[in-house]
């Protein structure tokens, strides 16, 4: 069989041309008193592009889940005169309610906020829910809890996929913690709905190579959070005073051809300067990307002429 012209100019594969990241910030950034027109607003003031909704394992942020149609049309609303959209959730509920407990309790709680988180982000306009790496968090885990993990999350995918809402799996600090391992869980289900949400952070602070670590993602990157971690801390290490090596960071998602969604997470809300410490971020983590762009397209026109 003839090969067609549109054939020859798929090769070679696509490639990015410069960074087109659509930077946001999660919630817990941002002043905790906010409502959400003025959190969202604030949000664009310090240069975001959207905001991540968080459903902790807290009553109050649970709680959202089972919000009524005015408390959901409000939210709604909020998104419309703002212009500024909630794209992604952080559904990290789940550490308190896990899909693998040993309790079958637990895992139908798990199962009904991953039902009700589904149904949320529908009506809010969300796209990507990030689900939590970890089977087990403050149970012991073994091989009942990791196949009970797995099947919750094959029932979640069927919602999911069935409502066009996308699961992507985080590598968190335990348990599933390399992105090499939740390779092999986006593998099982072999689907673009379900997928990685890379936390770059996360990985320093296990001590992974995080530009390896990105190279088995590639292809599957739905979203990336950035932070920086210290070997023993996880949070609360201001951007560029960790060990999280950004700017080679972005030049390999810049290699493996990631355009996307970004999110910046810290944990400010309380802080009395945390619109400050976001706007600042925000202009750190941009001039990163840049320089890891930079870098990219220096080795790559380097390699085209050897």
């Amino acid at each position: 069989m003839a090969t067609s012209s549109f054939e020859k100019i798929l090769q070679p594969s696509w490639r990015p041309d410069g960074p087109r990241l659509s930077l946001g910030i999660y919630e817990k950034a941002l002043p905790a008193a906010l409502n959400w027109p003025e959190r969202l607003e604030a949000a664009a003031r310090c240069g975001f592009e959207f905001v991540e909704i968080a459903i902790d394992d807290s009553d109050a942020r649970m709680a959202r889940l089972d919000w009524g149609p005015g408390q959901r049309a409000d939210l709604r609303r909020a998104v419309q005169e703002t212009g500024v959209p909630i794209k992604s959730m952080s559904l990290s509920a789940h550490r308190r309610y896990p899909l693998g407990s040993a309790s079958a309790a637990s895992r139908a709680r798990a199962l009904d906020i991953l039902r009700k988180a589904i149904d949320f982000s529908v009506e809010a306009g969300i796209r990507l829910i990030l689900i939590a790496g970890i089977d087990v968090y403050h149970e012991a885990p073994d091989a009942s809890t990791e196949a009970n993990f797995l099947r919750g999350l094959e029932q979640g995918f069927e919602w999911s996929s069935a409502a066009g809402v996308m699961l992507a799996l985080e590598n968190w600090d335990i348990r599933i913690n390399s992105v090499r391992l939740a390779r092999q869980v986006v593998d099982y289900f072999r689907s673009p709905w379900f997928q990685l949400y890379v936390d770059v952070g996360n990985l320093a602070y296990a001590g992974y190579d995080v530009v390896s670590e990105l190279e088995a993602a590639r292809g599957h990157i739905a979203a990336v959070h950035f932070k920086d971690t210290l070997r023993g801390q996880l949070r609360y290490v201001p951007l560029g005073e960790g060990e999280v090596p950004f700017v080679a960071a972005c030049a390999k998602l810049a290699e493996v051809g990631f355009q996307g969604p970004a999110v910046i997470e810290l944990w400010t809300e309380t802080y009395p300067d945390a619109l400050d410490i976001v706007r600042r971020a925000n202009q750190w983590l941009r001039e990163r990307i840049d320089e890891g762009w930079r870098a990219h397209l220096a080795e790559a026109h380097t390699q085209s002429n050897t």
